[in-house]
């Protein structure tokens, strides 16, 4: 009997807190395998038919033609996915940005431009919770601390549940990803970011968790065993009882971890034996996830979906090529004193000027040099202004953009992953997205429309009975909900 058949005839019902009877499904379970591409899951499912993402896909819905947001980062990619909106409308462009009306977190505190770097760098010690001494700072607001989540410019739909009464709880890589709060800082009752950037134990960085692929999966196990607490009754801690969340998840980092050390064979995305026994990794996690969850007679009320942030690139191992970040530096140094204010590097170039009047000299020296920096294009001006808001009325936007030729990763000198991410490209773009549950109807479909996973939050709301237009990102740039389920017949089968 496949996996997730047993569970369905194991499951009942079971409410969820505040929600109970507001919409078709009672608890939503939102998992993110960072760097999990559209082509990894259809891949992984055929190769491993029993297993567990197999028999989740055989009750859901498969979006074969998902995209995230760009540039493809962790920051905007999970925005995307409880808020709805895209950079435009968070305001957040990646973890490592620039805000030209912030100060930085010592010295006058003038709106001359701060470094906003929520990443592990404004860890506070140990890496348990944020460092305010690390923080940019606000002059238009008394020179406050801007925390992550005040950085954000909507809310999320943690804010949405939490306000209707449902209890929420969210697990991430680091403490910075409080930005799931939203801007009113108190939209997940569970929180656990344990960090990522080492071990924990304040050893060197020869030993961070992400330097290897056994070491991410065992801090992905423990990231699990307090998503299976919470499903138990308990917060993430495993000793304090909390409500089964209406609203949870958490995000998985083997892949992509696996994906930037192992990499694949070939063109068409064969996995390395490392990358698919990772994905094998994942796919474990995902079973006891389920187990837990039919434990206590939930699956039947819960909605999965499974996803990415975003993917990593290149696929194709013989389009690699690393190109150093310092050499970028030198070349818009060179085209104009005293820039950039900050340069953003991985799969894509953000670059932000002190002097915006330098925009165009900068940019017409960076295409002169396009074949020693594998530049394929640089947007500024008109071309940047129709993905995003203009930099001269959005103090976040970079002023720049450079899209490198295919494969090229801009990297420290003497750099040796084989892929990564916050590019432009469907190496980067292109992600899995499922949505899995026995209330869907005509499970096992496939559906090949072009979606985004902004359609992701609106369509949680839904599912939960709540009003997609509370997010304040899907009223501004009308997202709307994923295809393929109607939540009122849905919600008439569960009743009767």
């Amino acid at each position: 009997m496949k996996p997730l058949l047993r569970f369905v005839l194991a499951a009942g019902l079971a409410a969820g807190p505040g929600l109970a009877e507001a919409g078709p499904v009672r608890h939503v379970l939102l998992i993110s395998v960072d760097g999990l591409h559209a082509l990894d899951l259809r891949t992984y499912i055929e190769i491993h038919p029993d297993s567990h993402l197999a028999a989740l896909a055989a009750h859901g819905i498969e979006y074969t033609h998902a995209s995230t947001v760009v540039p493809a980062d962790s920051f905007p990619g999970l925005l995307a996915l409880v808020t709805g909106g895209t950079p435009s409308a968070t305001g957040v462009y990646y973890d490592n940005s620039w805000d030209r009306s912030l100060a930085p977190p010592t010295g006058p505190c003038t709106p001359t431009g701060a470094h906003a770097k929520f990443n592990e760098w404004i860890d506070a010690a140990g890496g348990v919770g944020i460092d305010p001494g690390r923080l940019p700072r606000d002059p238009a607001h008394g020179c406050r601390p801007v925390y992550p989540w005040q950085y954000l410019r909507v809310n999320t739909i943690f804010n949405v549940v939490r306000s209707a009464g449902g209890y929420t709880a969210w697990a991430d890589k680091h403490p910075s990803y409080a930005i799931v709060q939203g801007p009113s800082g108190d939209g997940v009752a569970d929180l656990y970011t344990p960090e990522i950037g080492t071990d924990g134990e304040d050893h060197p960085d020869t030993d961070k968790v992400t330097a290897s692929i056994a070491r991410t999966e065992t801090y992905d196990t423990g990231k699990i065993q307090a998503v299976i607490h919470e499903v138990e009754g308990y917060r993430d801690d495993g000793r304090t009882r909390a409500p089964v969340p209406t609203l949870f998840g958490l995000n998985l980092q083997s892949v992509n971890v696996a994906q930037k050390l192992a990499g694949y064979q070939n063109a068409d995305g064969t996995p390395t034996p490392s990358l698919d026994a990772a994905l094998t990794h994942v796919d474990t996690l995902v079973g006891e996830l389920m187990d837990a969850l039919a434990r206590r007679h939930l699956v039947q009320s819960t909605l999965v979906i499974l996803t990415a942030k975003h993917g990593n690139g290149p696929i194709d191992p013989d389009q690699l090529r690393h190109v150093p970040d310092t050499i970028l530096h030198r070349v818009i140094a060179a085209a104009a004193d005293g820039e950039p204010a900050q340069l953003t590097t991985d799969r894509s170039a953000l670059v932000w000027l002190h002097d915006r009047r330098t925009t165009g000299t900068v940019a017409h020296t960076l295409l002169a040099e396009r074949q020693r920096l594998g530049i394929e294009r640089v947007l500024w001006g008109r071309a940047l202004a129709l993905l995003f808001p203009s930099p001269a009325h959005d103090v976040r936007t970079p002023d720049l953009i450079v899209i490198p030729q295919a494969g090229v990763i801009y990297d420290k000198p003497g750099a040796s992953k084989r892929a990564e991410h916050g590019g432009f490209d469907t190496d980067d773009t292109h992600v899995a997205l499922l949505v899995a549950g026995p209330m869907l109807p005509q499970p096992g479909r496939r559906l090949d429309a072009p979606v985004s996973t902004t359609q992701v939050a609106p369509t949680v709301l839904a599912a939960l009975g709540l009003d997609p237009q509370a997010l304040q990102a899907v009223h501004e740039q009308g997202t709307p909900l994923l295809p393929g389920v109607a939540w009122s017949a849905v919600s008439r089968r569960i009743r009767h």
